[in-house]
């Protein structure tokens, strides 16, 4: 399972990444095409350094790449690891519905002692 195959760590940083709306827009106009730092910043009402920051987030999370190209730096969405993202989130789902399905389970069978 997903789960066990990352490490805790990498499940924090992935989870803290995208707790956050700019960095999951981030994530989503690099996605669509790769951009430089200084177009993304110019997307946010915050200061070219706090765009940077946010993208630093997101590139130890491995959710996009950074290269650079003269004096800019490109930033690329990460479709591999956004897969392992997702594949974490149904790895979670699973647990959640396997649980669900035992309790029904448990709810459904007739009470020890009883007649039925």
């Amino acid at each position: 399972m997903v789960v066990h195959e990352l490490s805790d760590t990498a499940v924090d940083r992935i989870f803290q990444a995208l707790a956050d709306a700019t960095r999951r827009d981030i994530v989503e106009r690099t996605l669509r095409r790769e951009q430089s730092v200084s177009d993304l910043a110019q997307h946010y009402d915050m200061s070219f350094a706090a765009v940077q920051k946010h993208v630093a987030v997101l590139e130890r999370a491995m959710l996009v790449t950074k290269e650079r190209r003269g004096r800019e730096q490109i930033v690329h969405g990460n479709t591999e690891a956004l897969r392992r993202a997702a594949q974490l989130f149904d790895a979670y789902e699973k647990i959640w519905h396997d649980r669900a399905s035992r309790i029904g389970e448990i709810l459904s069978e007739p009470e020890k002692g009883s007649d039925k």
